[in-house]
């Protein structure tokens, strides 16, 4: 039997255009998260562990009298681990190394450098991860969502006016692909550092990705 409404209703139907939209900004950080590391090595345990939470000490006292809050100062990590030389194939035994390691949260950045400084002045014998932050940083992610949508409305009005096809302005299907920065940490010995130690701040990128239909 043959329907003729159901051959319009087929050929009527829109088809769908699927376009990626991508919007990203730049910010200066405002806060940097600095890893201090204290290491110290002693044939006997406990000489090495007295040794390493007094020097310990010394630097987060140092880093109080600087400014920085007790609650900006946090523990990440203690070890200790037996120490070997090679000689002539064998395993000889040396000591213990112990490792305590601090990370400390500086709201203000033209610190960093000084804080780097007054560290190691007081003990710290490593400093890694070196990571810059936006405490605001959902505000500025809307902006750079509000950025992809935009973006993703005029690449399917781009495709639409190129292929002279009439395009719904309306999407009917939005799907957010946030993707998190990458941070790559900076990571030297306190040996290298000499003098006023440079921090340069740079800038943050905050991006975000959308996936967008429309009918045409």
């Amino acid at each position: 039997m043959y329907y003729p409404y159901v051959q319009q209703f087929t050929s009527q139907q829109r088809r769908v255009m699927t376009v990626t939209g991508i919007g990203s900004l730049s910010v200066a950080p405002d806060t940097v998260q600095i890893q201090l590391e204290v290491r110290t090595e002693n044939k006997q345990l406990s000489q090495a562990q007295q040794e390493n939470a007094a020097a310990m000490n010394q630097v987060i006292a140092a880093l109080l009298q600087l400014g920085i809050s007790r609650e900006d100062i946090q523990t990440v990590s203690y070890n200790i681990f037996p120490q070997y030389d090679f000689v002539d194939g064998q395993q000889l035994f040396r000591g213990y190394e112990v490792t305590n390691a601090i990370t400390v949260k500086i709201t203000t950045i033209e610190q960093a450098g000084n804080v780097i400084d007054v560290a190691v002045q007081n003990g710290v014998n490593n400093v890694s991860n070196i990571q810059f932050m936006v405490e605001g940083e959902q505000l500025h992610y809307q902006q750079a969502l509000s950025l992809a949508l935009k973006n993703a409305v005029a690449k399917a009005q781009t495709i639409a006016e190129t292929m002279q096809l009439q395009l719904d302005p309306t999407p009917i299907k939005i799907v957010e692909e946030h993707k998190a920065e990458s941070v790559t940490p900076r990571m030297f010995a306190a040996k290298e550092m000499s003098g006023s130690t440079p921090i340069e701040q740079g800038q943050i990128v905050i991006s975000a990705t959308v996936e967008v239909q429309f009918q045409y």
